[in-house]
């Protein structure tokens, strides 16, 4: 057995009655959204989504960095994207630590991370503002491009809209 013997496995029950071959890569809904990569949440299901709907964009903290940024320029000018979510989440792991957190986590295990910026969220409201800032003043993407946030309840499935910057 290898670590990876029940994926396989699955995967092969699920190929035996794949039904996407027919989509394009292109977002059929004209949405991207950006959220965290927890477990708990679901967006094609919470936003009432299916497959070849949506790009989505997942990292720690559901953070509009310089990756989501260039993959949104992609999304947007390439694959049909034509608005934008940020959902972030409540309970978030991110929202519980310090980038200095995480660099002592990692020290003690000898693994030298000060390199690297964590993006860590001692303020959800205020992170998702500045997020939804830095993709409205992205000179890279169209300014009448529509944009939302919202904070996901992990607790409840509910969306917590949150008003613009």
């Amino acid at each position: 057995m290898t670590a990876f013997d029940d994926l396989l496995a699955a995967n092969e029950t699920y190929a035996r009655t794949f039904a996407y071959s027919g989509l394009t890569g292109r977002a059929a809904r004209g949405l991207a959204v950006v959220t965290c990569m927890d477990s708990r949440i679901d967006p094609l299901g919470l936003l009432g989504l299916r497959a070849g709907d949506a790009k989505i964009l997942r990292n720690a903290g559901a953070r509009v960095t310089d990756d989501v940024l260039r993959t949104l320029v992609l999304a947007v000018y390439l694959l049909g994207v034509q608005r934008v979510l940020v959902m972030p989440h409540t309970d978030c792991g991110m929202a519980k630590v310090s980038d200095a957190d995480v660099h002592a986590l990692t020290q003690k295990n000898g693994v030298d991370t000060r390199s690297l910026e964590f993006h860590t969220v001692p303020d959800q409201d205020a992170a998702l503002r500045h997020d939804l800032t830095r993709i409205r003043t992205s000179p890279f993407l169209p300014a009448e491009l529509p944009l939302a946030g919202a904070i996901y309840d992990v607790h409840t499935g509910k969306l917590m809209p949150v008003e613009m910057p």
